[in-house]
């Protein structure tokens, strides 16, 4: 019964369009929440994309990475913040990890070394060299697209050939074939038999196509000096359903294997696609929380800069009321003109808001590389806070307005 009389399209209309005179004769009370709502709902879209960015980019990492893989690293957590030694998986491990799961369809060993001088003709570098089988394609699911992948003759052999992901082939050979040329890896000179396809960032944001892959008994033998120990291996089933059970029994595999005491810590690492996904809530979480604190006391400062400059207009516009109610205007038409008044400003604060998120985000992801992704989910929160700012702070200024007495607002 309240908004019966009050939503009869010519009173409507009439009420909406002096919400907006009033909008527009009162710049400067405008401009100024305007601005507050607007840095209030920018800091709420940008989490909300950086929320959804994040989960998006789990879910793709989590699919390149393989939702049936496990990446099982030499070395525990502990051991690394004491300087222990890192190298704690050997290649009986691998093949005993082999003919134990018999759902493993791949299983393969890989070592690494970081900054390793690369050169070409007269260009330097320093890269990551990877030792893999010849099955490393397959098992992180990185096709070769020029060239061809190296074989098992070459890892038994421990032939001098390899693979070179897409930024180290800009740095190296720029718009030339490298398919056949040599290039010197730590002096000894290597021959690029293919190409990975582009793969770009790790979640950490390692730059993944900065690397070359050779022969695992080529990088053990002739880089390492290493006959029996790897820094990790990757594993895949079939049954990807029970990955996580999987992953508890290849734990109590490899400590059992290791001699390991019950109350003593793993000396291996175990990454599961749940432990990614962990990390980029993680890493999101900290900037939800700061853009989340930095949003809500916008809003909240916007919601009072927005009480207070329409307390103060209701004071400037006493005697406006005070004819108005005079006229015929009754109390809920007032409340509704300021708080129509109010909801217009919020609202277009929220779309200046929602702008300003945008380039925000933009700026974010250039500087940070942070994933953001905008979805209908970022506009339509922002619009609502911002509607939930304009009634909820506008409701005391408009409630006094409508209960102004016509006689003494006409004196005031």
């Amino acid at each position: 019964m309240l908004f019966t009389h009050l939503l009869t399209k010519p009173r409507l209309i009439k009420i909406i369009s002096q919400s907006i005179m009033a909008v527009r004769a009162f710049k400067l009370r405008t401009f100024f929440c305007l601005i507050s709502v607007a840095l209030g709902i920018a800091s709420i879209t940008v989490i909300v994309a950086a929320t959804e960015g994040a989960y998006k980019k789990a879910l793709d990492i989590v699919a390149r990475f393989g939702p049936d893989s496990l990446l099982i690293f030499g070395g525990s957590e502990e051991a690394r913040a004491i300087g222990q030694r890192q190298k704690t998986l050997t290649l009986d491990d691998i093949e005993a990890v082999r003919e134990a799961f018999s759902s493993a369809y791949l299983v393969v060993p890989q070592t690494s070394v970081g900054n390793t001088n690369v050169s070409y003709k007269d260009k330097k570098y320093q890269t990551q060299v990877i030792g893999s089988t010849s099955d490393y394609s397959r098992i992180w699911t990185w096709p070769v697209i020029q060239g061809s992948d190296f074989t098992e003759d070459d890892v038994k052999g421990l032939r001098n050939v390899g693979l070179v992901g897409q930024h180290l082939l800009k740095e190296l050979f720029g718009k030339e074939d490298p398919v056949g040329k040599y290039i010197l890896v730590k002096g000894i000179p290597v021959q690029i038999v293919g190409v990975l396809s582009e793969r770009g960032t790790s979640p950490s944001g390692h730059n993944l196509d900065d690397r070359i892959i050779l022969p695992l008994t080529t990088v053990m033998r002739k880089l390492q000096n290493e006959t029996k120990y790897v820094s990790a291996f990757r594993i895949r089933f079939l049954d990807q359903e029970n990955l996580y059970i999987h992953a508890e029994e290849l734990r109590s595999f490899l400590r059992q294997r290791h001699k390991i005491l019950d109350d003593e810590p793993d000396d291996f690492r175990i990454v599961s696609p749940k432990e990614i996904v962990k990390f980029l809530v993680a890493l999101t979480g900290s900037l939800v929380i700061f853009l989340g604190v930095t949003g809500l006391i916008s809003l909240v400062v916007a919601g009072f800069v927005l009480a207070n400059l329409f307390l103060l207009s209701v004071k400037e516009r006493t005697t406006e009321i005070g004819i108005r109610r005079a006229a015929g205007a009754k109390k809920r038409d007032i409340l509704m003109q300021f708080l129509g008044e109010s909801v217009i400003i919020t609202t277009i604060g929220g779309l200046f808001g929602f702008l300003l998120g945008l380039l925000s985000s933009k700026l974010l992801m250039l500087i940070a590389q942070f994933p953001i992704h905008f979805s209908w989910k970022a506009f339509a929160i922002g619009l609502f806070l911002s509607w939930a700012v304009g009634i909820g702070f506008g409701l005391q200024p408009a409630n006094r307005a409508a209960n102004l007495k016509p006689i003494e607002a006409i004196r005031g």
